[in-house]
């Protein structure tokens, strides 16, 4: 980013702009937020709106609830009337996960002002479908207020395929996309025919020119978009991490480092370094890898010591075009599979879907499951499909960035082992 220019949210943007205020001030509308919907000087979008005169007529608060308050996945938020402005505040992660029309009967605007992590799982992109089909169909305009994508522009991972949509994942791109929510908007009104009277409010001072400029403004502090989301390094790797969710191997839940870190009782961690340097180079852009201890208070193997790994990235030799957590992922869960001789796999209820495998709901197919499992296949083959992916995505996004972007980087295919 431009030292030169004073970065601005979209919200920052908003506040600061008469007309928009004032269309604010004539419309009942309705406000999406979480604890990190801020303003650059970290008040939050709430106050700073009421403080100019232009209180929401209602809350939309998503998972993990409007307050941030709700620790794991599959916690329903309940809605509530917000006690310092009197208004009611809707969960859409809990009896309903798309606005009902009661909840938008009095609704003239959706304001949305969610901090994203720039991963396909995370749930936040698809309340935004759902409430840009829910603006389309109601014919209730709505503004995306943009924020940074922390995990910068790089695409990694294999897309979802047709047939396997779910609530983590609705659209069949690679799972991290490297786009603004602002700039997925624009791409998901199109692509699937919405027709909502879209109108994003851009980012000030937010171009992204080089890879070596940082994808989060280096002004601002961090405030976790949900409880697990505790830092810009976790947004760098989480769509590698999230992938633990779906295998008993600890994602670091109960932890003060959670989905930076992997682990797991008597887990061999020297042979997994050992592997992911030799087989995943081409991958780690730079993460430093570091074997560690740890005792989750609750989740996953609670009260117990693992042996894990932690992956760094908030240091000078970071190099985020050489960046691939999905890939570096998938190698250390097959590394591990051959190393316990057993499957990794858990098998219950995940984000709303029973009768599939979590892993399978998580990857948007069984490809993934698949590669891990076999015993005859390549890393080669992988990334391959990745590969095409991503190139199908690049083409498909070009149209649809808001700011500017480094030029695409292939994947090293002479790398592969």
């Amino acid at each position: 980013m431009d030292p030169t220019l004073a970065f601005k949210f979209g919200i920052d943007t908003v506040l600061s702009c008469g007309d928009s205020l004032a269309a604010l001030k004539r419309n009942r509308f309705a406000l999406v937020a979480h604890p990190a919907s801020v303003t650059t000087e970290l008040v939050h979008s709430l106050d700073a709106l009421a403080a100019a005169g232009a209180l929401p007529h209602c809350v939309f608060g998503p998972q993990h609830g409007a307050r941030g308050d709700k620790q794991d996945n599959m916690i329903e938020t309940e809605d509530f009337v917000d006690p310092k402005y009197n208004i009611p505040v809707h969960s859409l992660y809990g009896a309903h996960r798309r606005p009902t029309e009661a909840m938008l009967r009095d609704v003239d605007l959706i304001v949305f002002d969610l901090q994203d992590v720039g991963c396909r799982v995370y749930t936040f992109l698809t309340t935004l479908h759902y409430l840009l089909e829910a603006a389309g169909q109601n014919d209730i305009p709505i503004w995306v207020l943009d924020r940074p994508n922390p995990a910068g522009r790089q695409i990694d991972g294999l897309a979802l395929e047709y047939g396997e949509e779910s609530f983590v994942g609705t659209a069949q791109i690679p799972m991290a996309h490297g786009l603004t929510l602002g700039e997925m908007a624009g791409w998901l009104n199109d692509t699937f025919k919405i027709g909502a009277s879209l109108t994003v409010k851009k980012m000030e001072g937010y171009e992204l020119g080089s890879w070596h400029q940082s994808a989060w403004p280096l002004s601002q502090p961090w405030v976790n978009p949900s409880p697990n989301a505790s830092s810009v390094n976790m947004a760098r790797l989480f769509s590698g991490t999230v992938l633990l969710e779906g295998t008993i191997l600890s994602e670091g839940r109960g932890t003060t480092t959670p989905l930076e870190i992997l682990g797991a009782p008597g887990l061999d961690v020297a042979t997994l370094i050992e592997t992911l340097r030799a087989d995943g180079g081409f991958a780690l852009g730079g993460t430093l890898l570091r074997p560690c201890f740890f005792e989750p208070t609750f989740h996953k193997h609670a009260g117990t010591l693992c042996a894990g790994l932690q992956f760094h990235t908030e240091h000078p030799g970071y190099q985020p075009e050489r960046h691939f957590p999905y890939s570096i992922m998938a190698i250390a869960l097959r590394s591990i599979r051959r190393q316990l001789g057993s499957s990794i796999w858990r098998s219950h209820e995940y984000e709303y879907e029973r009768g599939r495998l979590p892993i399978d709901v998580i990857t948007g197919g069984s490809r993934f499951r698949e590669w891990v499992d076999s015993s005859n296949t390549s890393i080669a083959s992988l990334c391959s499909w990745i590969e095409r992916d991503r190139n199908r995505w690049f083409r498909a996004r070009e149209n649809y960035c808001l700011y500017q972007s480094p030029q695409f980087e292939p994947l090293a295919m002479e790398a592969y082992p």
